[in-house]
């Protein structure tokens, strides 16, 4: 699984600080918009990890995750 790099951070950061400032050229504002795509792609993927490796519990410590969940479960 890729990860959120500091460089990608910082240049996302750079990018908007640059927008908000003095104007992006059009090459900029493409390199923003990939930026910002593979960053969503990456949180999104990690994510949903976070969320398959969930186990939902009722207070008698009976398993009630709901059944969308341990299907994607069994699917990784």
């Amino acid at each position: 699984m890729a990860k959120i790099s500091d460089e990608m951070i910082k240049e996302i950061n750079e990018l908007a600080h640059k927008s908000k400032t003095v104007g992006l050229s059009e090459e900029e504002k493409q390199r923003q918009h990939e930026l910002r795509q593979e960053y969503l792609r990456i949180f999104r993927s990690g994510f949903d990890q976070q969320l398959k490796s969930i186990k939902v519990v009722d207070a008698n410590g009976r398993d009630v995750t709901p059944k969308k969940l341990k299907k994607a479960k069994k699917l990784n």
